[in-house]
C-alpha cells in the first residue's frame, strides 16, 4: 500500500481532536482510499455511507427532523450496529448534499459519534453554505501524490532521502550516481504524475499506454463536471479554458490569455469559471504581483496569472505520448520549460505555499516568488543546459528597495552555489517546505524502471 502525508494529520485528528473533520480536493486525488484505510489501520469501529451509491442516504440527510432523527435514520440504513461513543461515521461523496456541513455543529455537540467526510468539488459547492460551523469542523485538502510519495515505487531508501535533504539544507552536492538516478525517476514522475489510479496502473503494467488510459478517463470525468455546472451558469467556458492551459504554458510568457477563450476578451467576464476551476482542485493559478514584498498578497494583481494543471502527468498526457517520449529519453530538443514549471507550482501548493510570478518591463521575469520561512524568496526554474543565464532574476537582485537575500534555481544539474543563488536539482523541490513535515515516508517495494 502506499503512504500518503496526509495519513499523519488524519490519525493525529483521530487521537487528539474532537472535531469533525472533512477532506476535499479534486476528483480521483485517492480521498476515499485514504480515509479507509487509515480507520482501518487505527483499529476503530468505522461505518462508511457514500451517497452516491446509496440513494436513500442522501435523502435521509435532506429531511432529518433533529440529530436523534438522523442518527436513527443512519442506524437503520448502516449495515452494521452504530456503537454510541465508539463508531466513527465517514460520509463520503457529500458533494451530493453539502448542506449536511451545515449540521455537523449540532452532530459533534451530540457526541455519540466522531465523523469524517469526503466529497470532490467541496471547494465550489461549499462556498454555498449558509453557514460555517466554526469550532466544530476541521478541513485537509488533499492533492496527487508528490515527488517523495512517488519515490516509494523505487528502491530509493530512507537513509539516501535523509542524505538528500542534508545535502538541500546543507547546500552541498549530492553523489552523482545518486543524482543520476534521481533526475530519471523525476522524469518519469512528470510523464506519470501523481493521480493515484496512473501511479496504480504504471506499477501492475509498466505501460505508459495504460497510464494515459487513467488520464484521460480522470479528464473526461472532469469535463463531466463542467458540463454540469455549465447547465446552470449558461457560460459554457470551463472546458474551452481548460482544453487552453497546456498551449498557454507553452507560449514564451506561459501567462494565460484570457482574449484566447472563445466569445470573452476581457477578465472580469469570466473569472467566475477560473475561480470555479481553481476552487475545483482542476487548475493551480499563480497571479502576478506588482513587486516582491512582503506580504506578497498585498501585491497581487488577480486578472494576470498563470494557470497550471493539478497534475503534472495530465499535462503530459494532453501534450501527447510524443512528448512523454522525449521527456524519458531526455531528447534535448525538447523545450520542457512548461513542464518543469508545472510540476513546480503543484509541488509548492501541496506544501502549503501561496505561490506567485513577477514581470517588470525594465527588470525581466521571475517564474514563482514565495514568502520561504519569514522572507521572499524568487524561485527560477530551468529546463536546459543554460540554467545559469537568468538576467531577470539577477537584475532583481541588485535593487536594494527588494532586499532579497536568497533565491533558488531549479535545473537538471547538481547543487551549487553562486552568491544568492543556490542552485538544486529540480528533484529537490520536495525539500522546499516552510516546516519539517515529519518521518520520512520510507519505500514500500522497488519496481523496473
Amino acid at each position: 500500500m502506499l503512504k500518503r502525508k496526509i495519513e499523519r494529520e488524519i490519525k493525529h485528528w483521530i487521537e487528539k481532536d474532537d472535531k469533525a473533520l472533512i477532506i476535499y480536493g479534486a476528483r480521483q486525488v485517492g480521498k476515499t482510499y485514504i480515509v479507509r484505510s487509515v480507520l482501518e489501520n487505527a483499529g476503530v469501529d468505522w461505518v462508511e455511507f457514500n451517497l452516491i451509491r446509496d440513494v436513500r442516504v442522501a435523502e435521509a440527510l435532506k429531511s432529518y427532523g433533529s440529530v436523534d432523527d438522523l442518527i436513527l435514520r443512519l442506524s437503520l440504513l448502516s449495515e452494521k450496529p452504530l456503537k454510541a461513543h465508539e463508531t466513527f461515521i465517514f460520509l463520503d461523496e457529500i458533494q451530493e448534499f453539502p448542506e449536511i456541513v451545515t449540521a455537523i455543529k449540532f452532530l459533534v455537540e451530540d457526541g455519540r459519534f466522531r465523523y469524517i467526510m469526503s466529497g470532490s468539488l467541496l471547494g465550489v459547492e461549499l462556498k454555498n453554505i449558509r453557514s460555517a460551523p466554526v469550532g466544530y469542523l476541521r478541513s485537509l485538502k488533499m492533492y496527487p501524490m508528490d515527488f517523495e510519495e512517488f519515490l516509494q515505487l523505487f528502491n530509493v531508501g530512507d537513509e539516501i532521502l535523509k542524505g538528500l535533504r542534508t545535502a538541500f539544507e546543507n547546500k552541498t552536492p549530492v553523489d552523482e550516481i545518486i543524482h543520476k538516478r534521481l533526475t530519471e525517476i523525476f522524469n518519469l514522475y512528470l510523464i506519470i504524475g501523481g493521480m493515484p489510479a496512473a501511479v496504480d496502473a504504471y506499477r501492475a503494467t509498466e505501460s505508459i499506454d495504460e497510464v494515459m488510459n487513467e488520464h484521460r478517463s480522470i479528464i473526461e470525468q472532469y469535463k463531466k463536471d463542467f458540463t454540469k455546472y455549465e447547465q446552470d451558469s449558461k457560460k459554457p467556458l470551463l472546458t474551452a479554458i481548460y482544453d487552453l492551459i497546456p498551449a498557454e504554458l507553452n507560449s514564451q510568457t506561459r501567462r494565460f490569455n484570457v482574449s484566447q477563450v472563445e466569445n470573452a476578451a476581457r477578465y472580469d467576464r469570466i473569472k467566475d469559471e477560473f475561480i470555479w476551476l481553481k476552487e475545483a482542485g482542476v487548475a493551480l493559478p499563480v497571479y502576478n504581483i506588482s513587486e516582491p514584498k512582503t506580504p506578497l498578497r498585498l501585491n497581487e494583481r488577480a486578472s494576470l496569472f498563470k494557470l497550471f494543471l493539478s497534475d503534472v502527468g495530465l499535462l503530459t498526457t494532453m501534450y501527447g505520448k510524443a512528448t512523454k517520449l522525449a521527456i524519458i529519453t531526455d531528447e534535448p530538443s525538447l523545450n520542457k520549460g512548461a513542464v518543469f514549471e508545472n510540476a513546480v507550482a503543484e509541488e509548492l501548493t501541496a506544501h502549503g505555499y501561496d505561490i506567485y510570478y513577477y514581470r517588470n518591463k525594465k527588470l525581466g521575469e521571475l517564474d514563482f516568488v514565495i514568502e520561504y520561512r519569514g522572507r521572499v524568496m524568487p524561485i527560477e526554474v530551468k529546463s536546459g543546459k543554460d540554467y545559469q543565464r537568468h538576467s531577470a532574476l539577477d537584475n532583481v537582485l541588485k535593487v536594494e528597495n527588494y532586499a532579497l537575500d536568497e533565491a533558488v534555481v531549479l535545473c537538471n544539474k547538481n547543487v551549487a552555489v553562486n552568491g544568492k543563488i543556490t542552485y538544486y536539482p529540480i528533484y529537490m523541490i520536495m525539500f522546499l517546505t516552510e516546516q519539517d513535515l515529519g518521518e520520512t515516508i520510507v519505500p514500500i517495494a522497488k519496481y523496473r524502471f
